[in-house]
């Protein structure tokens, strides 16, 4: 009889459901794609209770299997801890915000009324809270093929712990150190990222920016609050003032006014990204280094937001002593919901089983048959031609310099579309990057668009020291080689290199197969791969693709294997769609209803 364990992240933000059982992963799902508001939910003080019921009716679905019939549901957080840790700091508060007394009593009642509210649903199993840090660390090491591995963990906060370094062997892992809150490397990238005008979520466009920067202009100033040392790290709370809405020591600091509405990115800005990436770099190195003296393993595993960084990962990998590398591909907070399920199934149900699971690939979410996509497409009123294949058409049109969406297979678990929810472009075209910035996409310029390259091809293309399992993620940045940077200048950044997604055929058939067409015709192995989205969480549902293509200058859509040309649409094409927010009403309701 199959014993199932659902995972579940929803304490802070990155809500997400996974599903193991002896088969392996199930399904791992991210409550955003489903809800259609980006990270599911704000960070706040009075919302960690708020259940990811989107994403855990998919996981059901894709399972077979009812609630009822679910052994253990192992949450990725401990309430018990994050209230005894956080309400004797000496920190810069908001009045009844998190640090606070009130604010840390309300959050921990919300988090311990949720076992009940699972039993309402008709949950009859067993309820575990897992310690944030060992959650994230469960979501890198059991998923990878190592049997040891130094581990480490790098967050903005989980209980009190920002950073954890442990080991891995077998189906156990050890906590070996942890660094606390103020010191937090995720929180700084929040903190200067609201400093360069930006929201808390978006060290994506930090990291962008600071290629553009002077990372030494600012290195003292880091330096002289972020005090790198041979264990780790400490960060000068007093400065950073992580919890209350303070920019004045930073803009003394730096000598620069925080960016708001009247002001735009200067040569200034870029430097301070720029000497934050360094100081990063320099820290996850020494972590690195650290890692490898106290476990004396040559597998490295990544966990946390700050796992997200690809250029910190080469440089750290690169330059260290390890000699494997696993990041898990969802490795911010929505990861934890898997790792929190693989923790609580090896050390309490299935301690003698044979084999751990290895996790080849990402594709962990819903799929949808040619039935559910010609029924989204003929309510949306969408005009489109059927094929025995879309790949050798789509392959012409990105040749001849058309913007593709592709949407095919199992939606990807983590923050990168790989694939299968994917907006695919020539590379060679240098106007492309502004056209899908202005057609599609309505990002800000001086980030960059990422390759996906055939496996087989990638060291012609790229400088890779050392191979690691995460590029096939794009978790890892590569520079280009220099006889080819003139052949790819949209997937160029601006420091020569690219981050790129490794493609196996072992992995992903169908992309493989696309990217081999399109060599073929092109003589160039890779393609321009962004997510499919506009502003919004990355395509789910078929429903989502379509609406998405219809709203926006795509060009064709390919949907399995069915072809939507944007000329061929008639002008009322996607009139019904409802609203976002009432879809997403909607769908929690719906979900609710199916659980109870």
């Amino acid at each position: 009889m199959s014993t199932h364990i659902l995972g579940i992240n929803c304490a802070y933000h990155e809500s997400s459901v996974a599903l193991v059982n002896e088969r392996g992963i199930i399904a791992a799902i991210e409550e955003e794609r489903i809800n259609r508001i980006k990270h599911a939910k704000r960070s706040l003080i009075t919302n960690g209770d708020e259940l990811p019921l989107g994403a855990l009716n998919y996981c059901l679905k894709i399972g077979n299997v009812a609630l009822g019939q679910i052994d253990c549901i192992s949450f990725s957080f401990n309430p018990e801890k994050r209230l005894q840790s956080n309400v004797r700091l000496s920190d810069a508060v908001i009045e009844g915000n998190w640090g606070t007394q009130e604010g840390e009593d309300l959050f921990y009642q919300g988090l311990m009324s949720i076992p009940a509210r699972f039993r309402d649903m008709g949950f009859r199993g067993e309820f575990v809270f897992v310690d944030h840090c060992m959650a994230h660390a469960a979501s890198a090491f059991f998923p990878s093929s190592f049997q040891d591995s130094a581990i480490i963990c790098v967050d903005g906060i989980g209980e009190i712990e920002s950073t954890t370094l442990a080991v891995g062997a077998h189906k156990k892992i050890r906590v070996m150190e942890q660094i606390d809150y103020p010191n937090s490397l995720g929180f700084l990238w929040e903190k200067v990222a609201g400093f360069l005008g930006m929201t808390e979520y978006d060290a994506c466009k930090v990291m962008s920016l600071a290629s553009f920067g002077d990372a030494e202009r600012y290195y003292r100033e880091y330096r002289s609050f972020v005090d790198v040392t041979r264990e780790g790290f400490r960060v000068d709370g007093d400065i950073a003032r992580f919890r209350a809405d303070d920019f004045s020591p930073l803009e003394r600091l730096f000598g620069i006014a925080k960016i708001d509405d009247t002001l735009p990115v200067s040569r200034d800005h870029m430097d301070v990204a720029a000497g934050l990436q360094r100081v990063t770099t320099e820290i996850l190195l020494n972590l690195a280094n650290r890692a490898y003296e106290i476990t004396g393993s040559k597998n490295l595993c990544l966990a946390g937001g700050v796992a997200l960084n690809c250029v910190a990962n080469t440089a750290m990998f690169e330059r260290s002593r390890f000699e494997r590398l696993f990041v898990q591909p969802a490795a911010n907070d929505a990861g934890t919901s898997l790792g929190a399920a693989l923790h609580v199934y090896h050390s309490q149900f299935r301690v003698e089983a044979p084999e751990r699971f290895q996790m080849r690939d990402a594709y962990l979410g819903p799929e949808f048959g040619p039935e559910e996509i010609v029924e989204a497409m003929n309510e949306l009123g969408a005009v489109y031609s059927l094929h025995a294949s879309v790949t050798e058409q789509v392959a012409t049109l990105l040749s001849q310099g058309y913007v593709v969406a592709w949407f095919q297979g199992r939606m990807e678990f983590g923050p990168r579309a790989l694939g299968n929810r994917s907006l695919l472009a020539d590379p060679r075209d240098p106007n492309m990057v502004a056209r899908i910035n202005r057609l599609v996409k309505h990002r800000e310029d001086y980030r960059p668009f990422c390759p996906s390259v055939l496996a087989e091809d990638a060291k012609e293309w790229f400088v890779i020291g050392k191979d690691a399992a995460s590029a096939q993620f794009m978790l890892m940045a590569y520079p280009v080689q220099q006889e080819k940077r003139a052949l790819i200048p949209s997937v160029l950044h601006v420091d020569g290199t690219s981050r790129i997604q490794v493609v196996d055929k072992d992995v992903n058939r169908g992309f493989h197969a696309l990217l081999s067409s399109f060599k073929q015709k092109t003589g160039v192995p890779l393609l321009m791969n962004t997510s499919f989205n506009d502003r919004e969480p990355i395509v789910c549902t078929p429903k989502d693709a379509i609406k998405t293509f219809l709203s926006t200058g795509i060009d064709f859509l390919a949907i399995g294997n069915f072809l939507l040309d944007k000329k061929a649409q008639p002008a009322t094409a996607g009139a019904c769609v409802v609203s976002q927010s009432h879809l997403a009403a909607d769908s929690a309701v719906r979900s609710a209803n199916a659980l109870a």
